[in-house]
Formats: C-alpha cells, sequence, structure tokens
C-alpha cells in the first residue's frame, strides 16, 4: 500500500481557526487571544489521529511577498491587516510545530500553494499518495490520480476531494480547465480580475465548448452578442488571471521519499508550551494523563475534523490539578432521617433533579441528589406514582425552605420547577452555577459538562453513556441500571459543588455579587411563577389568520408568475436562484451555495430588491411564509392541557442581559408588518381579567442621555418634548411645528441608529437616501448633540483600556476584539461597546421592575399575574376589578426602578381584549 504524504496550507488553516471563534475568542491570562493556535492544535491532533499519516509537513507563505506581488502590484492589495490574534499565533505555532517534530517548508518568493503545488507533483512522481489540506479551492487544479484535496468543511468535518469532486463541484470535463476557469471568473479576495461580466454558468458554458481560455480567446471575435464583446475587451485580464491563478509545480525545491517522515512529538516542549499557552485540558488530552477520575472519554473529537473548534475555556484563573473524588451514599427508608437531621444544619445545600423530561412542567421525578460539600453526594430515588412520591418529597420540603441555607444548582429554575409540581416550594437565597458563569463570561457556553471541562479538567458522563443501550429519542430513565444512574445523577451535584465554590470566588473578585445576588437570583423564582401562570391563546384566531394568510401566499404567487412569465415553485431555492440570475439576470455575478445552486437568502434578496418587481413579491411570500410555519400553524401545537402557552424565560442567552424565551420565542414575534401585529391578537386573557401591557417608552435613547449628560438630550426628555421632533429641529435649524413628518422619521432612525453604530452607509440604506445626504444627517445629529458624540469615542477608548464596558448596575460585556488591528472585527466591538452599557441596562432596570412588581402583587394579596416579558415590554392577567389598583402599581414601579437616573423614565401602558389590543 502506498505511503501518504498530507501538506498543509499553514496560514489558511490558521485563519479558519481563528474566525471559528470569532463570537467567543479565547483569550489566556496575560490578555493574548488564542483561538488560532488552540484550533490549530485541535485539528492537527485530530489530523495525526484520525488520519495517522506516514508524512506531513507545513508549509508557510514567506515574508515580504512573492512573485505574483512583484509582477502584480495589486495582487491581494485590498485585503485586511492581518488580525493580531493571528500575528501572535504565527510564530507559537511554528515552537508547536518544532515540539511535534513535524517540518515546516517555507521558499522564498513562492507561496505556499506553489511549494504544496511542486511537492505534490513530485511525491506522487515518486510513489506517494498525496492529501492537500486546505479549505481553498483553487488547488483543484493540482488534483491527479494519486493527488488529493483533503478540505474542511464548515460547521465540522473534512471532505476529501479527488478528479471526480473536483470536476463536479467545478462543472467542468477535465481538472486541466480548472485554471482556465478561475481565469475567467477571478478572485475578489486575491484581487484578480478575471473577465467582466461572465460568471459560473457562463465560464462552464464556454469552456464545455470551447475546452480551454487559450482556443476561446482564438476564436472570441466569432462569438456573437454581449459575450464576445466581453472577452474580446477583458483578453489582457483573462490572461493576467491565468498567470495569477496558476499554481506552479516548478519550485526550487527537492523531494525524497522519506524527508517528511513522522517523528515523535516532544512530549517536554509541548508540555511546556502547553502549560504556557493554559491549554490545560489540551495537554491532559495530548500527553494522555488526564486528571479526571477513571471515567476518560475519547481524548480528541471521535467523528469531524475542526468539529471542535467552538470548544473553550477560560484561563485568567488556575484550575485545581485534581478534584476530590466521589463518594455516593444511596437515601433509604432508615437513613433518610439522619440525613435530614444533618441538611438541617447545613449553610449550603446543593441539588439536582432526575426526571424523565426537558420540559420541567410535563418532567416526572425520578430521582433527586444533594450535597452539603465536596465529600459526599446522596442519592434519592423517587416512586413512580405521585401519592407516594409527593408524601416522600414533603419530608424534604423543611429543608428545601429553611432560609438560612443557600441552595446552589445548575440551572436550579428547572429542578425548583419540578419539585413545585410535587407541591414543594424551595425557600431561602439561591445560587445558579449557570448563571454565575454567565454574569462573568456572557459570551461562553454554560452547560455543566463545558464547566466541569474548563475549570475543574473533568469529563463528565454523557447522558448517552448513561441510558445506554437505550435510544436517546426514546428512552425510559427508569429502566437504566441503577449504579449508571445513581453515578450519573451524583456526579451532576458533585460537579456543580466544586463549581460553586469556585465561582463564588470569582463573582466576588469580579465585583458581580450584588446583581447576582440582588437581580438574578430573584428572578429565578419571578420566570418560574410566570413559566407556570402561561398565556391563554385563542386558537379560533389562528386558524382564521391561517386562512388569510394561505390566501396572501396564493396571491402572491400569482403576481411572482405574472412577472415572470410562467410558474415556479417560490418555496424552492433553486427554482428562485435559476428564475433570477438565469433568466433575468438581475446580477452579473450571483453567488453559489457548496452545493451548486444560487444563494437566495433574504440577506442576498434584500440588496436586489430594486432591481425587478419580482424579488419584492418574493420576499412578501417569504415573509407571509415564515409567520404562517413558525407562528400561526406552529403556535397551537405548544399549547397545553390547559389552553395556554408556558413560554420558557432564558437569563443565560443573550450577551446583553436580555432574557430570552423558547418553546415559543415569545421575543421575536413580528411587529413591524400588520400581519405580524395580528398574532398577538390570540393571546388573550383568563375569564373576566383584561390583558394589561406596560412598555418602557424611549428607554434606551434615555439611558444615552443619562450615559453621555447631553444637556440638549436630557432637557428633551425631561421638558417632555417629542425627542424625535426636538432632533429634527436641532438638526435641521427649524422650530419644532416647522418640522415635517419626513425629518421626524429621519430623526427618529438617526436617533436609534446612533446607539447600535450606524454608519452613513447603513442610514441611506434604511431611509432610501444618498449617502452624502445621510453622512450629513449623522454630522448634524452629532453638532446638535456633541455629548453623545463624546459618550461613544469615551467608551471605546474605555473600552480598550479594560477589555469591556458595564451597565448601570455593573453587568460587564467582554470585548476581547476592541484592539484588534482587523477593521472590521475591531468595527463590531466598538459598536457592542457603545450599545452594550445601553441595551444592558434596560436589561436590568425591568429585571427589577419584574422583582419589584412580583413582590408587590404577592404583599398585596392581588389576584393579577405578570405572564410575558419581551424586551421592554411587561404584560399581565388583570381581573377587571383591579385594573386601576394594577395600573397605578405598574407604573409606579416601573416609573421609580432607578430614581438616579439623570432623565425621567416613562411608562406607556394600554388594557384589552387581547395582546394587540392592549399594545
Amino acid at each position: 500500500m502506498p505511503q501518504r504524504l498530507f501538506l498543509l496550507d499553514a496560514y489558511a488553516l490558521i485563519y479558519r481557526a481563528y474566525y471559528a471563534f470569532i463570537k467567543a475568542p479565547r483569550i489566556d491570562s496575560q490578555g493574548r487571544n488564542t483561538s488560532a493556535i488552540f484550533g490549530f492544535v485541535l485539528m492537527l491532533e485530530d489530523l495525526l489521529g484520525k488520519e495517522q499519516p506516514d508524512e506531513l509537513a507545513v508549509v508557510f507563505d514567506p515574508a515580504g511577498g512573492t512573485f505574483r506581488h512583484r509582477e502584480y502590484p495589486d495582487y491581494k492589495a485590498q485585503r485586511e491587516e492581518t488580525p493580531e490574534g493571528i500575528r501572535i499565533a504565527v510564530p507559537i505555532i511554528r515552537q508547536l510545530l518544532e515540539a511535534y517534530r513535524i517540518p515546516t517548508v517555507e521558499v522564498a518568493d513562492y507561496e505556499a500553494d506553489d511549494v504544496i503545488g511542486t511537492l505534490s507533483h513530485r511525491a506522487a512522481s515518486a510513489g506517494r499518495e498525496v492529501y492537500m489540506v486546505t479549505p481553498d479551492k483553487d488547488y483543484g487544479q493540482l488534483v491527479t490520480e494519486h493527488v488529493r484535496m483533503y478540505r474542511p468543511m464548515q460547521g465540522g468535518g473534512y471532505e476529501v476531494w479527488g478528479e471526480k469532486e473536483i470536476l463536479e463541484k467545478f462543472g467542468l470535463s477535465s481538472t486541466k480547465q480548472v485554471i482556465d476557469y478561475l481565469a475567467l471568473l477571478g478572485d475578489k479576495v486575491d484581487n484578480i480580475p478575471g473577465c467582466k461580466g461572465i460568471g459560473e454558468k457562463g465560464a462552464q458554458k464556454l469552456l464545455a465548448e470551447y475546452g480551454s481560455v487559450e482556443n476561446l480567446l482564438a476564436h472570441a471575435s466569432e462569438i456573437k452578442g454581449a459575450t464576445g464583446k466581453k472577452l474580446l475587451e477583458g483578453e489582457a485580464d483573462i490572461r493576467l488571471s491565468y498567470y495569477l491563478a496558476t499554481i506552479r509545480t516548478d519550485v526550487p525545491l527537492d523531494y525524497t521519499p522519506g524527508d517528511y517522515q513522522r517523528a515523535e512529538k516532544d512530549e517536554e516542549a509541548v508540555r511546556r508550551l502547553f502549560e504556557e499557552l493554559e491549554f490545560r485540558t489540551l495537554l491532559s488530552r495530548v500527553l494522555g494523563k488526564s486528571p479526571a477520575p477513571a471515567k476518560a472519554k475519547p481524548t480528541l473529537p471521535p467523528d469531524d475534523l475542526f468539529a471542535s473548534l467552538e470548544e473553550t475555556e477560560e484561563a485568567d484563573t488556575p484550575a485545581p490539578t485534581t478534584i476530590p473524588p466521589m463518594r455516593i451514599e444511596v437515601l433509604r427508608a432508615e437513613t433518610l432521617p439522619a440525613f435530614l437531621e444533618r441538611a438541617r444544619g447545613a449553610k449550603v445545600l446543593t441539588l439536582d433533579t432526575e426526571t424523565t423530561s426537558v420540559d420541567a412542567l410535563r418532567a416526572e421525578l425520578v430521582a433527586v441528589t444533594f450535597a452539603f460539600d465536596a465529600e459526599t453526594t446522596y442519592y434519592l430515588d423517587v416512586p413512580q406514582g405521585r401519592e407516594e412520591a409527593c408524601e416522600l418529597l414533603g419530608q424534604l420540603a423543611p429543608i428545601l425552605q429553611q432560609a438560612s441555607t443557600l441552595k446552589v444548582g445548575q440551572n436550579l429554575k428547572y429542578d425548583l420547577q419540578v419539585l413545585r409540581s410535587y407541591g414543594v416550594e424551595v425557600e431561602g437565597p439561591l445560587f445558579d452555577t449557570m448563571i454565575a458563569h454567565y454574569l462573568l463570561y456572557p459570551d461562553m457556553r454554560h452547560g455543566l459538562d463545558e464547566l466541569a471541562d474548563k475549570f475543574l479538567g473533568y469529563k463528565m458522563m454523557s447522558f448517552e453513556e448513561m441510558i445506554a443501550p437505550q435510544s436517546p429519542r426514546q428512552f425510559d430513565l427508569r429502566q437504566v441500571e441503577p449504579a449508571r444512574l445513581q453515578f450519573y445523577a451524583a456526579e451532576d451535584t458533585h460537579i456543580t459543588y466544586l463549581l460553586y465554590e469556585y465561582l463564588y470566588e470569582r463573582l466576588e473578585k469580579a465585583g458581580l455579587m450584588k446583581l447576582f445576588t440582588e437581580v438574578e437570583m430573584p428572578l429565578v423564582k419571578v420566570l418560574l411563577g410566570m413559566e407556570r401562570e402561561g398565556v391563554r391563546l385563542d386558537k379560533s384566531c389562528l386558524d382564521r389568520q391561517a386562512g388569510e394568510l394561505q390566501g396572501e401566499l396564493a396571491r402572491l404567487e400569482g403576481e411572482i408568475s405574472l412577472l415572470l412569465g410562467h410558474s415556479i415553485n417560490v418555496n424552492s431555492s433553486r427554482q428562485v436562484g435559476e428564475a433570477l440570475f438565469d433568466e433575468l439576470q438581475i446580477v452579473e455575478k450571483a453567488k453559489k451555495t457548496k452545493t451548486g445552486g444560487y444563494t437566495t437568502s433574504e440577506e442576498v434578496l434584500e440588496k436586489l430588491r430594486d432591481k425587478h418587481p419580482v424579488v419584492e413579491k418574493i420576499l412578501d411570500y417569504r415573509g407571509v411564509k415564515k409567520l404562517l410555519s413558525t407562528y400561526v400553524e406552529a403556535l397551537p401545537e405548544l399549547v397545553y392541557p390547559d389552553g395556554k402557552i408556558h413560554t420558557s424565560f432564558n437569563q443565560t442567552i443573550a450577551a446583553t442581559g436580555r432574557l430570552s424565551s423558547s418553546n415559543p420565542n415569545i421575543q421575536n414575534i413580528p411587529i413591524r408588518t400588520p400581519e405580524g401585529r395580528a398574532i398577538r391578537e390570540a393571546f388573550v386573557p383568563e375569564e373576566g381579567c383584561t390583558f394589561l401591557s406596560a412598555d418602557y417608552s424611549q428607554i434606551e435613547l434615555r439611558l444615552m442621555a443619562h450615559f453621555s449628560e447631553d444637556p440638549a438630550l436630557i432637557e428633551a426628555f425631561r421638558s417632555g418634548q417629542d425627542v424625535h421632533q426636538a432632533t429634527a429641529a436641532k438638526i435641521y435649524g427649524l422650530s419644532h411645528g416647522e418640522v415635517s413628518a419626513d425629518m421626524r422619521r429621519r430623526a427618529k432612525t438617526a436617533n436609534f441608529g446612533i446607539i447600535y453604530g450606524i454608519s452613513a452607509f447603513g442610514l441611506s440604506e434604511r431611509l432610501s437616501i444618498p449617502r452624502r445626504e445621510a453622512k450629513e444627517l449623522i454630522d448634524g445629529y452629532f453638532a446638535s448633540y456633541p455629548g453623545v458624540a463624546r459618550y461613544m469615542t469615551e467608551v471605546v477608548e474605555e473600552a480598550k483600556k479594560r477589555g469591556y464596558v458595564t451597565t448601570l448596575l455593573g453587568r460587564r460585556r467582554l470585548l476581547p476584539d476592541i484592539n484588534s488591528a482587523n477593521a472590521v472585527v475591531r468595527g463590531y466591538a466598538e459598536r457592542n461597546a457603545i450599545n452594550a452599557p445601553l441595551q444592558g441596562s434596560a436589561a436590568d432596570l425591568i429585571k427589577i421592575a419584574m422583582i419589584r412588581l412580583e413582590q408587590a402583587i404577592r404583599e398585596r394579596g392581588l389576584r393579577s399575574r405578570m405572564i410575558l416579558q419581551v424586551h421592554d415590554e411587561l404584560n399581565f392577567n388583570v381581573p377587571l376589578s383591579e385594573l386601576p389598583e394594577m395600573t397605578s402599581l405598574v407604573r409606579e414601579v416601573m416609573e421609580s426602578v432607578y430614581p438616579d437616573l439623570r432623565v425621567p423614565l416613562e411608562v406607556s401602558i394600554g388594557h384589552g381584549a387581547n395582546w394587540l389590543e392592549a399594545h
């Protein structure tokens, strides 16, 4: 069997690793972005373990450019400056490769493509099977019977491209045509011009007929119409593109079989580098010395190349090298009294439930586990019969209701909800490790498995391992082998206790304990009550709307067919793409998917809205279709036997601090279109009640006035002016009475756009005005409110120093990319720096309002209940007899929630027979 040589395109893989972490970068205790290094090592380890290559080399581009740059100065000229995370990574990756004893290759004046092309050609001639590890499709020109591409895919996994795959991907008849194809298309990333006006389909058609670029240009004068003209006019660009796109196979370097033979890594050097980089978990995996107990899992991702690129671990606090062993005590009737006695004197009680469902309101209890410390975890089986289960849990109620005992858990709201279903209320202070981690690292993942791995270097038993050999989709937890279930359940509680000790200290150190104990933890009980209360849904209303929307879809289908001259399946992306880009040819070069079809996403079509009337109709059709499938048809399926929707409110999803909801996602019900707003009509109050809605008015603009201390903006709110009209008057230099409706609309868009960092281009797009006019509008805004401009500058500068921004209550938004040399990455972080204090503070304030309102409602003995929260809006089910009192109470609490604000908070309140009418 021939030996295999793997050649890795270093920079292509490093960039890919870096951007895989772009939303949640890995930052070490020195502030270095180690994402690219971590991702590259994961990829390398996976490749070594899975493929066991006989020979391996990593090929780098040389510093200072190549012959292409010298002969064509515009080559890659428009590329962004290399992100500092990659600049940091490259020399360290070189050190790591030296420690792994993997040879690196670099040849002056030649790109890695050329070096890999030459080595591939020579190694194949020497009898090697060659695999080029790169995501770059240009390598397709090098593929032969013995040279293949080993191509990582988006989202994980890899695919091997041989000659057959190349021909399918490029739509060509020979791999020799790949360079011709690239020469016609050009490459925007590398600034290779190609032939203007020739797209993928056109290139494929021309090469199918003429075979090569040389033959095509020789017959260009014979080709009629626009295509012939484009070829004649673009001949020089095509020939230049052919030269630039050709990967050289004659680089001056030799290859002898065995030159890149695998060698054993230098473990001490690897260890030293991993410790310096704070890759604790990776260290144990790579060197095979896990600090975890004997529950080892595969040391590397078992399936897909790059599958673990999203894995992250915090590195700012050293993790323990070992964790205490877990002792499990199974509670029985005779040992339960002694356990309860000990629990009465406990300061901390960690708990976890094992149930039959992820739906807390439908779940049945199978077991409960407890821990007071890191030594012993107590396991208690719960009888299947409801009466017996309630009787047993009733014995636990006193310890769960002790005000002196801190109740600790991971995702506590779920456990508390399940216990409430069995008549047990958990009282006293709470500590949720998931929420604690969320406050510390809002952009990370907060699952127990991840936290155990990151902080404790411990790999937990998976759910699949625990229920084996049952199917995860159809399982009976009560049929699991008792010892395995006991270990799995006890492990959750044991690890949660250890994380509590670790995260408690981190919260204190970060100054987040007050926000945690006074806002996030009390909110858990509020949300629990809202979820259990639910909101009634009028199915007949949705049935009527479904019929109306079906009719609207039929009408739009007819209009689309009329505009195209024939009917298409509007739900088929392929048919839509062919109609727009092949038939109508509304753009010269349409973007394609990996499977060869045209990209017809909403984002793409929005940019083409003005190109042809049919685009707008297709967008309208999709909007109606989404409403129908996502809400009007889906909502009735989520109704519980009590006739209500019981959405789940999530505290740890949005990095800004805002709540989110799921099953269904109430927050995303559209309000900009009449059809979207109409969905709210189906949300109705109980019999004899009214639906009351209270919404903070322009809260983020008011917070901007507070943070910026701009006198004019503060005065506009204090005097009760229409702030959008006041802004328009200032920008245009008019009196309030002279401001037109269009001026106010533009000022409103500017007001809200500015706090999201909108650019002149973005504002021009949103208002459909020239970019020059949009820039003048923004300049006028900042001239009118110089305090806002100053705030935006100062908050970004402060974020660059600290690496994060804070809200009124100290909530942090980490911004690791705020100093990035990459303008796109840095710009995203700067916009977050400006907006996060505003959006996060608004989230903080409404959470405080929810806690205080819940408390006031209970203290007054009212039957009214809070049932929904959507961004800056609270909704209540209110008995008609309580409407005056609730209206007054809600306004008073919401408007007085933060007395130190420089401008008054204002709340709009309405009520009616449904949510639409109330809002």
